[in-house]
């Protein structure tokens, strides 16, 4: 299972869409986080989120059995460790 928790402000907020659109992911509010749960990858577009990039870079609040791949000015991949 891939976990990957955005704190929920609202700069993060348009990460969370994003992610929310894919229906293979589940997103749920845990306390302050945007828990978002896959039991594969996680692929989120930047581009699509329209996040400028200290945003984008700041937006990750933690993982769980988890490993981001590729974090870059085009995309956010998490896989399972």
């Amino acid at each position: 299972m891939t976990t990957l928790f955005i704190l929920d402000v609202p700069e993060n907020k348009p990460v969370a869409e994003v992610a929310g659109r894919d229906p293979e992911l589940g997103i749920e509010r845990v306390g302050p986080y945007f828990k978002l749960t896959s039991a594969g990858t996680i692929v989120i577009d930047r581009r699509a989120t329209g996040c400028r990039h200290a945003v984008w870079y700041s937006s990750v609040a933690g993982l769980t059995d988890s490993v981001i791949v590729q974090w870059d000015k085009d995309a956010m991949k998490v896989e399972p460790r």
